[in-house]
């Protein structure tokens, strides 16, 4: 029985953590064709839980990535520790690059809008949005993994919980991003999470650790706090 609270347990908490990646994943696919979109989704999401197999299977190997690598003053960074302050500053570029294009009504396009995009660019910007999405894959898998092994020492029942939450999360990423694609006011509110997420990872790779209940209890709250105005602009009578 005690492996099963462990298994419900890590999957319940897998999915939470999967959030901030199915967010990112939905962001950055937001304007490819429907279908496309599904299949890069996918294919993020399959990323992820590769890695975070593969992570589980050479914990020993993982466990040595938090040992010091050098010392800076008070500093001594680990591999963990840089992989994670790298992963927070693409984060704060690439969603800070978002807001800029939703803020101010911009759209990817090319210096001709009438003019179809080649198969070369298409091809192109799909390799660098894969590119990107297996960055944060890794960033995320981290944090993911290290948090699972503090909680359980059976590899079997982590492995399970992995494969469950991700199947869960691949059962609902299309319907979520569909949700905040047509949600511009909710695009914003996940772009600035996803800047609090980079801004936090930059912050616990000079190990100053904070606790992640605050931040999603953070954007709980601001989510509901939303839907509760547009439910309201929607039952007020047209002027």
């Amino acid at each position: 029985m005690e492996w099963l609270v462990s298994l419900l347990t890590l999957t319940i908490l897998e999915i939470v953590l999967g959030i901030d990646n199915i967010i990112f994943i939905s962001i950055l696919t937001d304007k490819l064709p429907a279908v496309e979109r599904r299949k890069i989704q996918r294919l993020g999401l399959l990323l992820a839980l590769g890695f975070r197999i593969i992570l589980l299977l050479s914990i020993s190997w993982l466990l040595g990535l938090t040992e010091a690598l050098f010392t800076l003053g008070p500093w001594s960074p680990s591999t963990k520790d840089l992989v994670l302050l790298g992963g927070g500053l693409f984060l704060l570029a690439k969603t800070t690059s978002e807001l800029h294009t939703k803020v101010n009504h911009l759209e990817h396009r090319g210096d001709h809008p009438d003019e179809a995009p080649s198969k070369k660019k298409n091809a192109k910007a799909g390799t660098w949005l894969i590119a990107q999405i297996v960055l944060i894959d890794m960033v995320f898998s981290f944090d993911s993994i290290l948090t699972a092994i503090g909680l359980s020492d059976q590899i079997q029942v982590m492995i399970a919980a992995i494969i469950i939450s991700m199947g869960v999360m691949l059962a609902l990423a299309d319907q979520i991003g569909q949700f905040i694609q047509k949600q511009p006011s909710l695009q914003i509110l996940a772009l600035s999470f996803l800047m609090l997420i980079g801004f936090m990872l930059l912050v616990e790779g000079f190990h100053f650790e904070v606790p992640k209940g605050y931040l999603y209890f953070a954007l709980a709250f601001s989510t509901t706090v939303e839907l509760l105005r547009q439910r309201f602009e929607r039952k007020q009578p047209n002027s």
